[in-house]
């Protein structure tokens, strides 16, 4: 049974399906779909130069870097379902690890911006414009 009612994929969190207090997996189009009902909010934890190219529309933004040095999450994401995301799903998935032993319930987006963006989800800058993954 899924953690999150939204999130029926094969890569939805079950409590059984990476050990007790493992973050779960949602694929691109889920996160998508609990970040568009506010279901959950898109945590980008890829450096600010990848940020800056292209994100997901509306997702925060935190380098995983400084989550690992224990920086508290972004205004918004506080309370929340943290769908963490970055280039590949390899950042992201130590993001999703580390917050999850912070105790925030959080997913890891599978394939990343890469996969985002190849499933024809859309992709912006800060200003709005028409961003690329890099």
């Amino acid at each position: 049974m899924p953690l999150l009612p939204h999130a029926h994929g094969p890569h939805a969190h079950r409590p059984d399906a990476h050990g007790p207090g493992a973050p779960g997996r949602a694929t691109p189009a889920e996160a998508h779909e609990l970040a568009r009902t506010g279901a959950a909010v898109l945590l980008d934890v890829r450096e600010a130069a990848e940020f800056a190219a292209g994100h997901a529309p509306g997702a925060l933004h935190q380098p995983l870097i400084g989550l690992a040095a224990g920086v508290p999450l972004p205004t918004g994401a506080t309370g929340r379902t943290v769908l963490a995301i970055c280039r590949s799903g390899n950042r992201s998935g130590r993001a999703a690890e580390l917050l999850a032993r912070r105790g925030v319930e959080a997913l890891n987006v599978v394939g990343g911006m890469g996969a985002w963006a190849l499933a024809g989800l859309p992709v912006t800058t800060s200003d709005g414009g028409a961003g690329h993954v890099i």
